[in-house]
């Protein structure tokens, strides 16, 4: 993954709307962005060309420092999937995080998932998910993650490719910029070529957990 392209919700968090108006604005050209396969997809430079057009010269970059995932992931929050599908990998991982006191609402959090999904798949490209949502019902920052060594074919990838991990988050509506750094953060973590396989490789919850949360990797 590249952080000069962000995705619907990522702009919709930068632009303080709703993911449906991003959406619709890219339907009918309002806004510059393009599809890659069934996925709208947006240049950082052209989002914020655009931010400065209509706001007349006020520019605020969309530049994201990351943060640790080793504050916000434990081996708990871990699933290690056998042969598994798209719906059922999604479900496991909301379960696992309704265990949290974070996720007030475990309901409203699979609704929103899986509503966020048939607008658009979640997966990323490079054998990664990265489901996310951003709740008034979430009290503070939460993630999941599922990892697949058979991988999950029906989770209509990006690249076409099958799904090895699936990193599911969850943030509290006025966390705008937690929200960013830790999907900016994961961004970074995955697009690591050698971490990327040692995280497909890796046999159990602590490795994996070791791996996404030690940033010098």
């Amino acid at each position: 993954m590249d952080h000069d392209i962000l995705t619907i919700e990522e702009v919709a968090s930068y632009l303080r709307v709703s993911d449906r108006t991003v959406y619709d604005w890219a339907q009918k050209g309002e806004i510059p962005g393009g599809k890659l396969g069934t996925s709208w997809r947006f240049k950082r430079a052209e989002i914020e060309k655009w931010v400065d057009e209509r706001l007349g010269g006020r520019r605020e970059s969309l530049t994201i420092p990351p943060v640790a995932l080793g504050d916000v992931l434990a081996p708990r929050q871990v699933i290690m999937f056998g042969r598994t599908n798209k719906a059922d990998a999604l479900n496991a991982l909301v379960d696992r995080l309704a265990e949290m006191p974070e996720v007030r609402d475990p309901a409203e959090f699979r609704s929103e998932i899986f509503r966020r999904e048939g607008l658009m798949s979640t997966g990323v490209g490079l054998g990664v998910a990265v489901p996310h949502v951003r709740l008034a019902s979430v009290s503070d920052l939460v993630v999941a993650v599922g990892k697949s060594d058979e991988g999950v074919a029906d989770y209509e990838s990006l690249d076409g490719k099958p799904v090895r991990l699936i990193v599911m988050v969850g943030a509290a509506e006025e966390q705008h910029a937690h929200y960013l750094r830790i999907l900016a953060t994961i961004g970074a973590r995955v697009k690591n070529e050698g971490l990327r396989e040692k995280l497909f490789a890796a046999r159990g919850p602590e490795a994996v957990c070791a791996l996404l949360g030690d940033s010098a990797s």
